[in-house]
């Protein structure tokens, strides 16, 4: 954990699950973190519980569904600090609808927070990156960015798409001296499929059995830094189920799919 010794970290999604988790794993070392979400109050709460002083943590609110905004909150991370070492854009909204059932509307806004969101703060980071030849760049994407499942057409789109913007990214950064890794996580024990988004537009509020038995989110957070400190490109975190199933899509598409339709649509 010393590789994050003096940096400047700025964290998207920070208010809960791995966001939060990855507060939890930063804040007993000498970092200053930026804090991002809509809820300030919330961020607030994770500020105080951690032991975040004013001197080190930012709290800064965001949301990304609003793309407009990103300069002028990247304006104000870099002012604060003087520099952003570590953009981990982590995040974003999931959902729970089956596709026929979706309003395009709705596919829409997952689209704006997942990618468009995501890739305007990125973008409105980039040029100060670039000035000091010197950054790492972290997107939060999910196994359903290597293949689709039940419910989660929009998510996984969104999911996909993130993988052919940043594995570009990273292409054309190498000669900056900028890195970028793509995280991808499987079942985590988090809320995620609880404020997961159904057709209506309003949040599914439940948990999917296979969501409370996922990977700790500690674990899973601790990961993802191994990762950013390793220089990694690409990164699966989760159970071997997962990782097998992320296998047999590559090697065995086949007899993926005929695998994957018989799981439960949760």
């Amino acid at each position: 954990m010393s590789y994050f010794k003096d940096k400047t970290i700025w964290i998207t999604g920070a208010s809960s699950g791995i966001g939060e988790a990855l507060v939890r794993q930063l804040a007993s070392q000498k970092v200053r973190l930026i804090l991002s979400a809509r809820n300030e109050n919330d961020l607030r709460r994770v500020q105080r519980e951690n032991g975040l002083s004013d001197n080190s943590c930012l709290i800064l609110p965001l949301d990304l569904s609003d793309s407009s905004s990103m300069g002028k909150i990247a304006a104000e991370a870099i002012d604060r600090f003087g520099e952003v070492d570590i953009l981990i854009n982590n995040g974003g909204v999931s959902q729970r609808s089956f596709a026929r059932d979706t309003p395009l509307e709705l596919d829409r806004k997952i689209m704006e927070v997942n990618y468009f969101g995501t890739v305007a703060l990125t973008k409105s980071i980039l040029p100060h990156m670039i000035r000091r030849r010197s950054g790492q760049i972290v997107v939060i994407s999910s196994v359903s960015g290597k293949f689709g499942f039940y419910l989660r057409s929009a998510y996984a789109a969104s999911k996909h798409a993130l993988h052919g913007f940043f594995e570009t990214l990273r292409m054309e950064l190498h000669k900056d001296n900028i890195s970028v890794l793509i995280v991808c996580p499987g079942r985590i024990a988090t809320a995620i499929s609880q404020h997961a988004l159904t057709a209506s537009g309003e949040a599914n509020n439940r948990s999917d059995a296979n969501q409370r038995i996922g990977m700790d989110v500690n674990e899973c957070a601790a990961r993802i830094l191994q990762g950013i400190s390793k220089g990694k490109e690409e990164i699966f975190v989760g159970k071997p189920k997962e990782h097998m199933a992320l296998l047999m899509k590559r090697f065995f598409p086949s007899l993926f799919s005929r695998l994957i339709r018989n799981q439960k649509a949760e």
